[in-house]
């Protein structure tokens, strides 16, 4: 089983930044899954903006079927997914569920290290739509299966890092 990184913050706390400075320092191979389509201006400026921040590496385009990828990923190169986020809205509104196991089987699976990037929205003000709900959830269920299975989860805010633990190994 690999080395699994699962970085989890709010808007703008430094999440992508410190994976791909992770990226940088790794000694060797670098693949990046990018989960976002670009639907509109906004989102088509932010996957521009990211694509100069980041190195020159390959690039796999997975708004979908991210177990895929993950899987097809060759094993020496440390993979950075860019982010669950987005990845759970394109699930919901596609296809109206999302398989949270085939993503956490396929990083366990891997013999590569991973850094998994994602939101927590369940910190803020309650949805008040049902859809809003049902997509704040779903990505809470994704988050808590991908933190499952990582050798570590840290939570980022303003660009600083708190390790988070399992619960029952903090209560004993």
């Amino acid at each position: 089983m690999g080395d699994v990184t699962l970085l989890i913050g709010g808007a703008r706390s430094g999440k992508s930044a410190l994976a791909v400075e992770v990226g940088r320092r790794h000694d060797g191979g670098v693949v990046f899954i990018a989960t976002a389509e670009p639907f509109d201006d906004d989102m088509r400026s932010r996957i521009a903006r990211h694509r100069i921040e980041r190195p020159d590496w390959p690039v796999v385009e997975a708004p979908l079927d991210l177990h895929e990828a993950i899987t097809a990923a060759p094993s020496e190169s440390l993979l950075l997914v860019d982010c669950l986020t987005v990845w759970v809205n394109n699930e919901l509104h596609h296809r109206g569920v999302v398989d949270a196991s085939g993503v956490a089987t396929a990083l366990a699976e891997r013999t590569g290290s991973s850094v998994v990037i994602t939101n927590e929205v369940g910190l803020g003000v309650h949805p008040e739509t049902e859809l809003g709900r049902t997509y704040r959830d779903e990505l809470g269920r994704v988050n808590q299966a991908i933190a499952a299975i990582s050798t570590r989860t840290l939570l980022m805010v303003a660009g600083q890092a708190l390790r988070l633990g399992d619960p029952w190994k903090e209560l004993t």
